[in-house]
């Protein structure tokens, strides 16, 4: 398994011969030259995941290539007369030989009724999880998770919280845009301390790093 990141929560996942970009949104660069991918996963409608000029840009590249979501998402890709496959909490679907299901339905409460729509968690090939704007918890293994750091609907605590809970053998930072170069390091550390004698392996990547996982 292979992952490039773009920043933020837009990442490139090469897994099983299949690939797959994840969350093309406001806060990640460079996706838009991509080519050759199988699927575009979009975990929910907020624009720092969900940009649909960047999105039309990167379906003319890769004509080919479909568009993954859930009912919300898929109204909004809708109205833009683009073609969707429907993945909500317990559905899935089948893309070459990769199965990718979804998991969860809210995005978690920044405050009052504040951030709420529909957010789907997706695991790639029983392996990969990426929850998008949520703490869900999918219930089982999973291998490598990409993990939120920053945002205004949490705290580093209950990231590293999270991890634990879900135990995967390794993690990596998503959704931390919001962090400067400096501070991204200090949660890098944080990681690290809090994960590793937890048993979780935990690499930080930055935007147009790559790792084999």
């Amino acid at each position: 398994m292979k992952i490039t990141k773009f920043g933020h929560c837009c990442i490139l996942l090469e897994i099983d011969g299949v690939r797959l970009l994840t969350d093309p949104g406001t806060m990640s660069t460079g996706e838009e030259l991509v080519h050759d991918l199988d699927a575009i996963i979009v975990t929910h409608e907020h624009g720092d995941h969900f940009h649909i000029p960047s999105l039309k840009t990167i379906l003319t590249n890769n004509p080919s290539a479909i568009v993954i979501s859930n009912a919300a998402v898929g109204a909004l890709l809708a109205k833009e007369n683009i073609p969707f496959v429907r993945v909500g909490d317990g559905e899935s679907t089948t893309v070459k030989n990769v199965t990718i299901t979804g998991h969860g339905t809210e995005h978690a409460i920044i405050y009052g009724d504040m951030g709420t729509c529909e957010n789907t968690g997706f695991m790639v090939a029983g392996k990969f999880f990426f929850p998008g704007d949520s703490f869900f918890d999918p219930k089982l293994p999973v291998d490598v998770l990409a993990l939120p750091m920053a945002g205004p609907w949490m705290k580093i605590g209950e990231a590293i919280d999270y991890a634990i809970a879900v135990k995967p053998r390794v993690a990596f930072n998503v959704h931390d845009a919001m962090y400067n170069t400096n501070f991204a390091g200090f949660v890098a550390r944080m990681g690290e301390m809090f994960l590793v004698p937890a048993g979780i392996k935990f690499i930080p990547l930055a935007a147009g790093e790559s790792a084999e996982f």
